[in-house]
């Protein structure tokens, strides 16, 4: 028998914002002065103690250690980087001065002050990079790590949380990020040497893991789950010898060198795709489990060398979307899993990532339709399948016969389904003939765009939203339980749109737009007025730090019977001489923000979105309105981890967004707007888009996607954002300066606009105002500095 039992059903992790978004709220309180830090920590705990509870009721055992401890107050990877002590220059003096990380000492780590000014900054010091977690819509803060950053076991919070569970009688697995993981993770810090990269201070940074385990064993903590995501993928800039190199130094750091009575048992975890070769890297060490994605990933065909004695934790509940599993099928997965493995390597069922990415409970939705209902699983009816599974794997298909019969049944609901395939939606398709390209070249569309809107150089202008205030809430709320007749509330959004038309007028943006005010997100919003989509009340899905969405579900042939936003865009036009921009979500977006439909290809469902938003597009246009903006933040989101599946995703997602921009006349100005990702991954798909104007995240990377573009000579209009929205600080007119003054010296400025990093959506009027005025007066400023030049 192992040395280190692993219980026959897990999950990788579960929601941790609370199923009504207690953690948000409590926070949020915090950071505004309404509640202080012992507040957020009491709703934190209250929020771990539901998870336990919540996950034991679902069937998961409490003496064993099948309960992950997941918990975090805004990110896991800032979580990480804080146990280890990992704080860039500019943040030392956050750091407390307690000889934390001497031996016998327990470090107390950052309060929730400092803890939030690395996630938000503050006035004068910007915060943590931030971009998107694989291929996930959850954004991470990325760390920077350069040779001299401490590196020290500098906070014992996970430690404590598995002490927390003991308290109350349940045996948590503490979840961590993976030391390789983190590094790969790491951006290089600014004064890091040429050819630096963060992996370089793995045989530093291993210690502090091996320490943490001690204190994890000595706090009680049986198992630890280390995740190493980073396995999956190839896009880290790193070969993939040198990370399977730095794997083999980490594991036998973090096992073979550390006695068994010293550390827990360790389940490494590679989610998020195939692990590929790494897999026998990992069988080659010894750690006691290892996880695998086979929703993504392939199931081993044979016995693998190495893994005699281990544990396999078998990840064929899909984390990542909400849709049933079928699990006739995945018992036949499993099942042909544990033949291949043969008898000495054991079979623990789990979901195949993070439940983080699923709301809590889909029985917490009784306004969906009850049909649809039954195809659904959110993050409770995955741990019942898991449970289901584990009993199928151990006991017989008979030992769950009613589960096997209801998920079968689902699925045959699921197909037949009135809306599911609609035939004028694909005949439309099936009748598309040639390329979806512009009429003209982009030389002869910005002769005819110039002489139509008359901008000066370096245009300002924001990416759509304008802060959601509470008065716009509140009525939205209102006419959502009835208490405001629909004609009450289009007067209250139209009040909303003059407001924001004349302060943008007061300002001096040169092209405005009309604030979306009446939008509640920016694909749920669409997603409503779309045949095929069903919208959720709870369904609340973290995306970063205290930031929620509710992503609809993507269930059927996608179509548009009515206009959605030509009446408020032409109403802000009204209003105004300047030009007004129409604001559109892109079909990646909204395939990448919703739920999206599993049983057929995700290039043919785009293509769907794409003609639906053609038509929106070319109703803007035919009302007169000359600038469109159709957002894709989330292109490189969707970007396989493996390069091999690039050409092939970055084709339909580019044909996707043509085919929705193509229709419009020379004369009409089409922009689109990219964000936290690494663009120079995508810069040739950004060039294919072959959008007029371009604006991307660029404030907190201080303008490194002008590189980037120098080096493909992007040949379009191209704003990289000066002002990031993602933090409360204010920049001030002379930093913005600073940065635009960078970006012309990379940049043909008659090429360059000037922008916010993202929409103002979450942010208040109080911060909005002075920022915009400062880009404004900005634009201004090196603007006369071309105009002397010339």
């Amino acid at each position: 028998m192992s040395a280190c039992p692993f219980p026959a059903a897990t999950v990788l992790g579960y929601p941790r914002i609370g199923p009504r978004r207690e953690l948000k709220k409590a926070i949020e309180a915090f950071w505004s002065g309404r509640a202080d830090a012992g507040d957020v920590e009491r709703t934190g705990a209250a929020l771990r103690t539901r998870t336990r509870t919540r996950l034991a009721e679902l069937g998961l055992p409490t003496d064993a250690p099948a309960i992950p401890s997941s918990f975090s107050f805004y990110d896991q990877v800032l979580d990480a980087a804080v146990t280890v002590g990992a704080l860039p220059e500019r943040f030392a003096h956050l750091a407390p001065a307690d000889g934390a990380g001497d031996p016998g000492q327990s470090p107390t780590g950052l309060d929730l002050a400092a803890y939030s000014v690395l996630a938000r900054g503050t006035e004068g010091l910007a915060p943590l990079e931030m971009t998107k977690w694989f291929d996930t819509n959850y954004h991470y803060l990325v760390p920077e790590i350069g040779p001299a950053t401490p590196l020290r076991y500098a906070d014992d919070r996970v430690v404590r949380e598995v002490a927390e569970g003991l308290a109350e009688g349940v045996a948590t697995r503490p979840v961590v990020v993976g030391p390789v993981t983190l590094l790969l993770l790491s951006k290089t810090s600014a004064d890091a040497p040429d050819g630096f990269h963060p992996l370089d201070r793995l045989d530093d940074l291993l210690p502090v893991y091996a320490r943490l385990l001690r204190e994890l064993a000595a706090a009680g903590a049986t198992w630890v789950q280390l995740d190493e995501p980073a396995l999956v993928s190839d896009l880290l800039d790193v070969p993939a010898g040198q990370v399977h190199r730095a794997l083999e130094r980490a594991l036998a750091a973090l096992t073979t060198d550390l006695p068994a009575d010293q550390r827990p048992c360790v389940l490494v975890t590679a989610p998020y795709g195939d692990v590929g070769d790494a897999l026998g890297v990992l069988a080659a060490s010894d750690v006691d489990a290892i996880g695998l994605d086979l929703v993504r990933g392939a199931v081993p065909a044979g016995p693998v060398a190495g893994l005699a004695g281990k544990t396999v934790v078998a990840g064929v509940v899909d984390g990542h979307n909400v849709w049933r599993t079928d699990l006739a099928a995945a018992l036949d997965r499993l099942t042909g899993l544990r033949e291949a493995l043969g008898p000495d390597v054991a079979v623990t069922v789990s979901t195949s990532t993070s439940l983080l990415h699923v709301p809590h409970d889909v029985d917490d939705e009784p306004d969906l339709d009850p049909t649809l209902r039954t195809w659904l699983a959110f993050a409770d009816q995955k741990v019942r399948e898991v449970v289901a599974l584990a009993r199928g794997l151990t006991e017989g298909p008979d030992a769950v016969a009613d589960h096997l019969t209801a998920a079968s049944v689902a699925h045959g609901t699921r197909r037949t389904a009135d809306g599911v395939v609609r035939p004028q939606v694909r005949d439309r398709l099936a009748s598309l003939t040639g390329d979806a390209l512009r009429r003209s070249d982009y030389p002869v569309r910005r002769a005819a765009q110039e002489a139509r809107l008359d901008l000066p150089p370096l245009p300002t202008t924001t990416i759509g939203s304008f802060p959601q205030t509470a008065e716009i809430r509140a009525a939205r709320a209102a006419h959502a339980r009835g208490a405001l007749s629909t004609a009450d509330y289009e007067d209250a959004m139209r009040a909303e749109i003059r407001r924001v038309v004349a302060l943008q007028e007061d300002i001096g943006l040169d092209v405005v737009v009309h604030g979306e005010a009446e939008r509640n997100d920016m694909v749920q919003y669409f997603a409503e007025q779309l045949t095929g989509f069903a919208a959720t009340v709870n369904g609340w899905v973290q995306s970063y730090g205290s930031r929620c969405v509710r992503p609809p579900i993507l269930w059927g042939d996608v179509s548009r019977p009515a206009p959605m936003t030509v009446g408020w865009s032409t109403y802000a036009a009204s209003l105004t001489t300047k030009p007004v921009k129409g604001m559109l979500t892109g079909p990646v977006t909204i395939l990448a923000w919703s739920f999206v439909r599993d049983d057929q290809p995700l290039a043919d469902t785009a293509r769907q979105v794409a003609l639906a938003l053609r038509d929106e597009i070319g109703d803007l246009e035919a009302a007169g309105i000359a600038v469109i903006q159709v957002d894709e933040p989330a292109l490189r989101e969707l970007l396989p981890l493996r390069t091999v599946d690039h050409p092939a995703y970055l084709d339909w997602s580019v044909t996707a967004f043509r085919l929705a921009t193509s229709g419009v006349r020379d004369e009409t100005q089409v922009h689109t707007h990219l964000c936290y990702s690494e663009f120079g991954q995508v810069i040739g798909a950004i060039d294919g888009l072959d959008a007029d104007v371009t604006s991307v995240e660029a404030a907190r990377s201080r303008m490194e996607i002008l590189v980037d573009l120098a080096d493909q000579g992007y040949p379009r209009g191209i704003g990289p954002g000066v002002y990031d929205i993602h933090s409360p600080r204010v920049p001030s007119e002379d930093e913005i300066t600073s940065l635009l003054t960078e970006a012309v010296r990379s940049v043909d400025p008659t090429l360059l606009w000037v922008n916010p990093d993202c929409g103002l959506k979450t942010r208040r009027y109080e911060e909005v105002d002075p920022a915009l005025r400062h880009l404004v007066g900005a634009a201004r400023t090196v603007r006369a500095t071309l105009a002397t030049r010339v």
